[in-house]
């Protein structure tokens, strides 16, 4: 008599990144600029953003480091993109 067992391994990839942001007005325009992102959902990673303190915490949950990495690159982008351009704007 052969008995199989077939075991599903589900790797799950995470990764917290805490951003200091030191201007109160910026740190609010990040996170509304970003939450309507987070609420879309991938199927295959999810992100949650939140504020605490003068920090911006980002939770990347993935199926995969794939897909950890590609949803870190995209968000970690995003708030480089939205900091350059609120210094911009504020030094004018």
């Amino acid at each position: 008599m052969l008995h199989l067992f077939i075991i599903a391994i589900r790797m799950i990839a995470k990764a917290k990144i805490s951003i200091n942001i030191s201007s109160d007005k910026h740190l609010i325009s990040l996170l509304e600029a970003l939450r309507p992102e987070t609420k879309k959902s991938g199927n295959r990673s999810k992100v949650n953003i939140k504020k605490d303190g003068s920090l911006i915490i980002l939770n990347v949950e993935a199926k995969d480091t794939v897909a950890l990495r590609a949803a870190l690159n995209t968000y970690l982008r995003w708030i480089g993109s939205a900091i350059g351009a609120l210094e911009v704007i504020t030094n004018r």
